[in-house]
């Protein structure tokens, strides 16, 4: 589930070339707020894979719902502890 929606999530998102230090940045528009940049693409993606892992987290956290992307969902029951350390 988990590998899934980071896959679906990766797919989703957009890279540009912007003018700055970190030239390489990229954002998934289905994660509200979730957004990386880097000296190269491949450390703009590193940071993106960690930036989405992070957000689902901190949501998860505070019971806040995650959006599915191409039908790929995550998602708790309720009254399930969330642990992360």
């Amino acid at each position: 589930m988990f590998s899934e929606y980071m896959a679906s999530a990766l797919e989703k998102a957009q890279y540009k070339i912007i003018d700055d230090e970190y030239p390489y940045f990229a954002e998934v528009p289905e994660l509200d707020g979730v957004w990386a940049t880097g000296k190269t693409i491949e450390d703009c993606r590193k940071e993106l894979i960690e930036v989405i892992e992070e957000w689902i987290v901190a949501r998860l956290q505070r019971g806040l719902s995650i959006p599915a992307i191409n039908g790929q969902t995550i998602g708790v029951s309720s009254g399930e502890p969330i642990a992360v350390v």
